[in-house]
């Protein structure tokens, strides 16, 4: 588990890597974003991806903790990026962010089932307006 998640940010997130999309998470692959958006499946995913890196070209994710537990895991997180398009329905400021959140993970055999993602929302707009 732990090497899935992590393989999540450090791939499938911060790579932007398509291909490891595929191989990572589950076809229904249940998903609410810190942005609060919920997706089910690959390509519903994708596109929220994308919409984050519309906002913010070189968003990134860290894991700052991370625990895993059978086929659970939590994790504590760092984002970090350059407001370079729209985010949060706010125009680009070329402003460099940091906001906090925590994610929650369950998996099968093979992929990642689900995650719901919290995130600072009101920290990161403090930071872009």
């Amino acid at each position: 588990m732990e090497q899935r998640v992590r393989r999540f940010y450090d791939v499938v997130w911060n790579l932007w890597d398509d291909d490891a999309v595929d191989a990572l998470l589950a076809e229904d692959f249940a998903f609410r974003g810190s942005l609060g958006t919920e997706t089910v499946g690959r390509d519903p995913w994708r596109h929220y991806r994308d919409t984050v890196r519309a906002g913010s070209s070189d968003f990134r994710n860290d894991i700052v903790t991370l625990v895993c537990l059978g086929d659970s895991a939590a994790a504590r997180l760092r984002y970090t990026g350059t407001h370079d398009g729209v985010l949060l329905g706010l125009t680009p400021t070329g402003r460099t962010f940091t906001y906090a959140g925590a994610a929650f993970f369950t998996a099968d055999d093979r992929f990642l089932t689900s995650a719901w993602v919290l995130g600072d929302l009101s920290g990161l707009r403090d930071q872009l307006t």
